[in-house]
């Protein structure tokens, strides 16, 4: 008699990809594509910004449809010819911009777009017990059918995504950086959901950029690098270096470049900052030359910081020095005028314009200087400007006239960054900068803020990610309730430090 292993690898892949092709004009996005992914397992797709993932799962999802090759589910021809067709053929999508209306209830969110009705009157009977049996297989306890989406958290929401393509009877569920706007324990609770999804037999493909997780959810993965398929192989039989390695053709192991540099003068002072919507009380000395990390856990008070201090929130109390001078509390203008520049965590929204292009974007602070003597700028003059940023930050992009909204998520970050520096500052305060954004382009992050820092700039970085702070600090403070910590040399850190410091553990 077989074993069940064997049994198991002769079953058909639930999703089989062979040799997929997809240009757009004269740009091979996908180059002969193969993957395969097994009934009941998480299927973690790799690779940097650009890489061809999200080419690929717009085909498995009917968007688009690839010049050549073949696809198949559980042994069957697939061949969507529109999202309908795939989610008929058992397809989920979950995208990183979650697909809800907020002013509807979960119930009527789940059956959007499907709605039975008798004499034009809506019957939602049967779909209320199906999603009640769906939410009772999840666990789920925190909301129900007739809550509002609109009262729920970002990690419930997800839950309502999950909720709905298993009402639709998904057998596929792609997962697109589901974590990236996730508290931990959100992304517990979510890794929880996922494992009972998958031992339900359900196979849930995960498009991540943070292997830590992939480590600790997956089961296979599959690398795509320019187009291609590159890597494969078993996650608990590969380590993420060689997992790093294989996305970025090249050894990461100096992932974080440091300069030799010596801090100099203090740039900024902040004394007791307290703000309408946070911090609590924050003080910190910013110096020249240096890169100052702030931890902290989701809701710790670290954006609400920033924001205080830079005038986008009402600051309630707290002392300022810039250069060693007294300040009242400047507005955003006045700020940069300064020299002081913030990078918001919500790039989408408050760090690039998408629809104008790298050039326009770059220039965006800076449109006073380059105006002519009838006050007007000059396409040319924003392309001459922005020109020498695309060499030095290595942006990926035909030209400065491209639109931003083109870019892959690293590049747009560059053009962010890029932006500040154009207009001259020499304080920078970054807000989550390498969120969203592959490895490579972290490294290439890392590499210009030391750059930054040993030309003399003054950093604060803010991150939810302790590696970085560890790796590109030269101090770090954490955050907890609202409150921040002294600032120590990041020598003095460790990993189960800061977290217990984040916590309220022992500073």
């Amino acid at each position: 008699m077989e074993s069940g292993a064997v049994l198991r690898r002769r079953r058909p892949p639930r999703l089989q990809i062979k040799g997929v092709t997809k240009r757009f004009g004269g740009v091979h996005a996908l180059r002969g594509v193969d993957l395969e992914a097994d009934v009941g397992e998480v299927h973690a797709l790799l690779g940097e910004n650009g890489a061809g993932k999200s080419t690929l799962m717009k085909i498995v999802a009917g968007a688009q449809a690839p010049d050549s090759g073949d696809l198949w589910i559980d042994g069957a021809p697939f061949a969507p010819a529109s999202p309908r067709e795939a989610r008929e053929r058992g397809v989920a999508m979950i995208y990183q911009e979650l697909n809800l209306c907020p002013h509807l209830s979960v119930l009527e969110n789940v059956t959007l777009g499907r709605e039975t009705s008798r004499l034009g009157v809506k019957r939602l009977d049967a779909a209320r017990v199906r999603l009640d049996q769906v939410l009772r297989d999840l666990d789920v306890s925190s909301f129900t059918g007739d809550t509002l989406v609109s009262d729920l958290g970002p990690g419930d929401r997800q839950l309502v995504e999950i909720a709905r393509a298993l009402c639709l009877d998904a057998t596929i569920i792609v997962f697109d950086e589901p974590t990236s706007s996730l508290s931990a324990p959100d992304v517990e609770r979510l890794f929880r959901v996922t494992r009972r999804l998958v031992a339900s037999g359900v196979t849930v493909l995960w498009i991540s950029h943070f292997l830590d997780e992939v480590k600790a959810i997956g089961n296979r993965f599959t690398v795509l690098r320019d187009g291609e398929t590159v890597g494969q192989g078993d996650v608990s039989e590969t380590s993420t270096d060689e997992m790093v390695t294989t996305m970025a053709g090249r050894s990461v192991a100096e992932a974080y470049p440091r300069s030799s540099r010596i801090p100099g003068e203090v740039a900024l002072a902040v004394q007791g900052l307290a703000g309408a919507s946070g911090p609590r009380e924050a003080s910190f000395e910013l110096r020249s030359g240096e890169i100052l990390g702030v931890f902290g856990l989701v809701g710790a008070g670290r954006t609400e910081m920033l924001r205080s201090l830079y005038g986008l929130d009402p600051m309630t109390a707290g002392q300022l020095e810039l250069r060693g001078e007294a300040l009242r509390r400047p507005r955003p203008r006045r700020w940069v005028e300064l020299g002081v520049g913030l990078l918001s965590e919500d790039r989408a929204r408050e760090g690039v314009a998408l629809d104008l292009s790298i050039a326009e974007n770059i220039t965006l602070s800076s449109v006073r200087r380059l105006a002519n003597r009838v006050g007007a700028v000059t396409r040319q003059a924003k392309e001459a400007a922005a020109e020498p940023w695309r060499g030095r930050l290595s942006l990926r992009a035909s030209s400065t006239g491209q639109p931003v909204r083109d870019l892959s998520g690293g590049n747009q970050q560059k053009v962010a960054l890029a932006r500040l520096l154009e207009c001259g500052v020499d304080i920078l305060l970054l807000d989550e900068p390498t969120r969203g954004i592959d490895v490579g382009a972290r490294v290439e992050v890392y590499r210009l803020l030391d750059q930054l820092a040993a030309e003399g700039k003054a950093i604060l970085m803010v991150s939810s990610h302790l590696p970085e702070l560890l790796g590109t600090c030269d101090r770090i403070a954490v955050m907890h309730r609202g409150v921040l910590g002294p600032a120590r040399p990041r020598e003095d850190w460790t990993e189960d430090a800061a977290l217990a410091a984040a916590t309220g553990g022992t500073r």
